[in-house]
């Protein structure tokens, strides 16, 4: 226990990321391999290889630098051919994610479309410029080039049978063009539709085509007469039609032979029609909400699986033969407003975005599943205390529950509605799965208390979810109540407002309890803190605040953000905060100290969303920019890896002291040059000019060395010649370098130019430095031998003065 506690109480220094929820597809063209493993989707510039199994991306594959306006991937699924703006197409080895060949298009505009045959040899294109071109794949040339079509060519595509060799084509007038490889010409101009032909589809026979227009009809035509047989009116757009395979499917409503086709359009509903009663014989349930328009439709035969694409940029798998749903996967998020873990584990997170839809993503498998309840932008999300039960409120005025299953299926099972403007907070319940508290634009507040029905596990609302009453409705605020917070133990209430004020309510009255007043502009977030009675508070005046709950003071100010704070929150048990700002930055701060530890910088807009994990280990945010990060705490792994790093240096540096006590000069300089410290070299340098026989020793030992060294030694001397005390050994190096190596080989040492100009100067100072020494000491030999002293006169000795004194 008290392991784990020491374990808590340490400060966080680092986040780093983990995981990157981001957009891989923002509209225009979908489409499955023919094993339905693999879905290829445009994104800008990339188009992106999703693995389906999994929902990751395999592989984003870019083009140049422009967007990218058309792809197809050939039937035998060995070829993609992607064209960009830059009027090039490009043909990839996809699954290496390599370009086999570039060329010119030789369109004047864009290509807005193209269609490979069945032999996945030829290749149209259809241009922006009215022009349609056939390409050899195999042989890479063009074959043909078709023109007469007035506008853009939105649509081509090939005859089922090869040898028939044609070509059907359509442009801004609405006519279907079919054109003869082998004669060059348009046999015929199919005229029927009013409005922009959206897709052709072939029988398996080919004597029957399929098309779809905007004009809510769809025209059966019969390919040897060139004439339409029926006209089906579908009362809806239709973006996509398909011709299901010939076989009863009671499921679908098929029961009896003949040709059945799918619709998709913008009532956002799959339909099967029957063409020779050109009757409705199936519809798919609608989910409610804008923006489930569906833009594309395409059949994986091979598979069995229908893939369909909405408004809103999601992809839906759905199985052939039942329409049943089989994966779920949400291209782009737009704007992220919000986010949260989800499950007792954090196995999940949960994405409000710009749209009426949540979307729940496994973080383990990518797994999406979109929730379908709110008619108008979720703008925020909360999770009770469990995990299994989070709430979401939207600008449609209401409030909804949510309910996650150990399968990890979510549903609705509560709503509520009573404010008169958008909910724009909420939060819940922190001791028991209670209740919950919404803050609005019409300056309330309201307390939903959770029936007891909805906190029963095998509950399943059989009959829709179950309806909230709020139990207490108060006017907070004279704005707009941006966040409201709930305190741990559920008695205390903290709402924050445009009107720059923050205010604290008692439980579950709401009975002003005080106000909190210093900010100088609106306020984003309030939170408390989970172990002191504190609340801190986000402001658009770029500060974060921490106030005590007694006497309602100002305690601390953190300033570092540029603009406004939009969230801020606890970590490391109270003693931390995370916040995030419009300046696309997350900071990292230690309260006790106000220092700010570590910026986060990952986004490039706005982090509206910031939650922490229940054992304080991952972060998670989202942005404007469409990104969802899932941030993972590494104080622990970073230290662990300074320390290693540390007890290292110190091995080695004692290896490095034995060697040079053994004198074993080359592995003590092959050691130092590993370590990359120019001035440990420098140590071992000088052990060898200590030497009594230092020349050869530095000669024999710098001979032996490997070319990788010998350029890390010359890199090192460039430092060691800047300082008069360390040139000696820098010119002894280059000395040896420049006697013993070939001028052909040193030239080819890395960097040797940049190095030699680094030399120069200082070589040369030092050269003048060492001369004017040399002179003045020849000055001072010259003197000490022409100076003339006078020869003193011997004293006699005491010997002989004693002997002078005898008779």
């Amino acid at each position: 226990m008290a392991e784990t506690a020491a374990g808590v109480g340490r400060f966080k220094t680092n986040y780093a990321v983990e995981r990157k929820i981001e957009p891989f597809y923002k509209g225009g063209k979908a489409q499955l391999d023919q094993t339905g493993q693999h879905l290829f989707c445009v994104c800008g510039t990339r188009v992106n290889i999703l693995e389906v199994a999994s929902g990751a991306v395999l592989r984003s594959l870019e083009q140049d630098q422009e967007d990218i306006t058309a792809f197809d991937l050939s039937p035998d699924n060995e070829v993609l051919v992607t064209a960009s703006r830059a009027l090039l197409l490009a043909q990839w080895a996809w699954q290496e994610g390599s370009v086999t060949r570039l060329w010119k298009a030789i369109h004047t505009a864009p290509v807005a479309t193209m269609a490979f045959d069945p032999t996945s040899t030829l290749l149209a294109t259809g241009g922006c410029d009215g022009a349609v071109r056939v390409w050899d794949i195999v042989r890479h040339y063009g074959t043909h080039h078709f023109r007469g079509s007035p506008g853009v060519v939105h649509l081509v595509a090939f005859h089922p049978d090869p040898t028939r060799l044609l070509l059907f084509s359509s442009a801004t007038d609405a006519a279907i063009r079919v054109w003869s490889l082998q004669d060059r010409s348009c046999l015929a101009v199919l005229t029927a539709h009013y409005s922009a032909v959206t897709s052709l589809a072939f029988s398996a026979d080919g004597h029957t085509m399929l098309s779809s227009g905007r004009d809510k009809i769809c025209i059966i035509w019969d390919l040897q007469s060139c004439q339409a047989t029926r006209t089906v009116p579908v009362f809806e757009s239709v973006e996509a039609a398909v011709l299901l395979p010939e076989e009863p499917v009671s499921q679908l409503g098929v029961k009896s032979p003949g040709l059945y086709f799918l619709t998709a359009g913008d009532q956002g509903t799959l339909r099967v029609w029957e063409a020779a009663s050109g009757q409705c014989v199936y519809t798919q349930a609608q989910p409610p909400g804008p923006g489930q328009e569906l833009t594309h439709c395409t059949l994986a035969h091979t598979a069995g699986v229908v893939l369909t694409a909405t408004a809103d940029h999601n992809l839906l798998l759905y199985e052939a033969r039942s329409l049943r749903l089989q994966k779920q996967f949400a291209g782009y998020s737009e704007e992220v407003l919000d986010v949260r873990f989800l499950g007792p584990e954090d196995s999940h997170v949960v994405v409000a975005s710009n749209s009426p839809c949540l979307k729940v993503f496994e973080l383990q498998t990518s797994a999406c599943q979109i929730l379908h309840g709110h008619t108008d932008i979720v703008l925020a999300l909360d999770v009770f205390r469990k995990g299994w039960l989070f709430a979401s409120c939207a600008k449609d005025q209401s409030v909804r529950i949510w309910r996650m299953n150990k399968a990890g299926q979510v549903m609705c099972v509560a709503q509520g509605s009573g404010h008169t403007h958008s909910v724009g907070t909420v939060c819940c319940s922190r001791l028991k799965e209670s209740f919950l508290v919404t803050g609005s634009q019409d300056c309330t507040v309201k307390l939903w208390p959770l029936p007891k029905a909805l906190l029963s596990k095998n509950t399943a609302p059989d009959n829709g979810p179950i309806l909230l009453q709020a139990q207490t409705t108060q006017r907070c605020h004279d704005k707009d109540i941006n966040s409201v917070a709930i305190a741990p133990n559920d008695k205390l209430l903290a709402t924050g407002s445009q009107d720059r004020t923050a205010k604290l309510w008692a439980l579950p009255q709401c009975q002003l309890l005080g106000v909190f007043s210093g900010h100088r502009r609106g306020l984003w977030c309030v939170q408390f803190s989970p172990m002191d009675q504190v609340l801190a508070t986000a402001s658009a005046d770029g500060t974060i605040k921490l106030w005590a709950l007694q006497d309602f003071s100002c305690l601390k100010t953190f300033e570092g953000h540029d603009a406004s704070v939009l969230k801020v929150a606890f970590v490391s048990r109270g003693t931390q905060l995370l916040s995030s700002g419009s300046d696309g930055l997350v900071k990292l701060w230690t309260i006790k100290n106000n220092e700010c530890v570590r910026t986060l910088d990952a986004h490039e807009d706005k982090v509206w969303g910031l939650h922490c994990s229940r054992l304080d280990d991952h972060a998670l945010t989202g942005a404007s920019d469409s990104r969802v990060i899932l941030w993972k705490d590494v104080t622990e792994a970073e230290q662990a890896e300074e320390q290693a790093r540390q007890e290292e240096q110190v091995v080695r540096q004692q290896e490095l002291d034995n060697l040079l006590h053994e004198k074993r000069y080359l592995r003590a300089l092959g050691l130092a040059i590993s370590l990359d410290r120019p001035h440990t070299v420098l140590t071992v340098i000088q052990a060898i000019r200590r030497d009594p026989e230092a020349c050869e020793k530095l000669e024999a030992t710098m001979l032996r060395l490997r070319r990788d060294q010998k350029e890390a030694l010359l890199r090192f001397c460039v430092t060691w010649n800047t300082n008069s005390r360390h040139c000696h050994e820098a010119q002894a190096v280059l000395g040896v370098l420049l006697r013993r190596e070939a001028p052909e080989e040193l030239l080819a040492y890395e960097g040797v130019r940049a190095a030699l100009e680094a030399l120069l100067p200082y070589t040369e100072r030092h050269f003048q430095r060492l001369s004017r020494t040399l002179q003045a000491a020849a000055f001072l030999d010259f003197l000490w031998h022409n100076m003339k002293l006078p020869v003193p006169a011997a004293a006699p000795t005491p010997w002989e003065t004693h002997k002078g004194a005898l008779p």
